[in-house]
């Protein structure tokens, strides 16, 4: 994930989106969450900070969420620095593909999310993957727009709505992504890359032969 700079705000002035951006920076640097210590480095009572960020797992959520859009945000500016406006890479690739791969690798990747699904399991599985959480629901909503974009500027034609299609893509993806804590199995990203290149393209990559039984 992006990596998050921190902000300090007086505890007067103090919003929702300020104990978000620290909440954030802790589960990047790999520390735990605990609300008693954030509220004390705040500068403001536990009490205040439900009230203006929710309890610990709605935060957890928005913190989570806050820097997976920062990671898909990275993931866009990757593309567009190498490939500009084209919707596919010189070898084929689809533009959505190839960010929502980065941003797989990123999330992978970052040795505070990793530690958090270590260390708390079940509470970061349910915040994560929660349909009515502060996560998913826009994890999906970031999906439809990434591959609207490369709809409307012709690079496939969808044989579902992309809301459904986000859908297999966000909960394949999670499958993948979390599997050593759902699964007991390393992640395998390659792999979910390709199933994710034939869900959306109809067809597995020419790159990607099909190994026998």
């Amino acid at each position: 994930m992006a990596g998050v700079g921190r902000t300090y705000s007086s505890a007067v002035s103090l919003q929702a989106d300020d104990i978000v951006r620290t909440a954030a920076h802790w589960i990047d640097r790999g520390v735990r969450l605990d609300t008693r210590t954030l509220a004390a480095e705040l500068g403001i009572s536990r009490s205040t900070l439900f009230r203006r960020a929710g309890n610990r797992e709605d935060l957890m959520g928005d913190a989570l969420w806050y820097l997976g859009n920062l990671t898909m945000a990275g993931a866009n500016r990757m593309w567009d620095k190498e490939h500009g406006s084209a919707v596919r890479s010189p070898s084929g690739e689809l533009r959505c593909l190839a960010v929502m791969r980065q941003y797989r690798s990123d999330i992978a990747g970052n040795q505070g999310f990793r530690r958090l699904l270590n260390e708390e399991p079940t509470v970061a599985i349910r915040v994560l993957t929660d349909p009515h959480g502060r996560v998913q629901p826009r994890v999906m909503a970031a999906h439809v727009a990434l591959l609207r974009r490369d709809v409307d500027d012709g690079g496939f034609v969808p044989a579902v709505s992309l809301d459904s299609l986000c859908y297999a893509i966000v909960r394949l993806g999670e499958a993948f992504l979390y599997s050593d804590v759902l699964a007991s199995r390393a992640p395998d990203l390659d792999a979910a890359s390709t199933l994710l290149a034939a869900l959306v393209e109809g067809h597995v990559p020419a790159s990607e032969p099909l190994s026998g039984l």
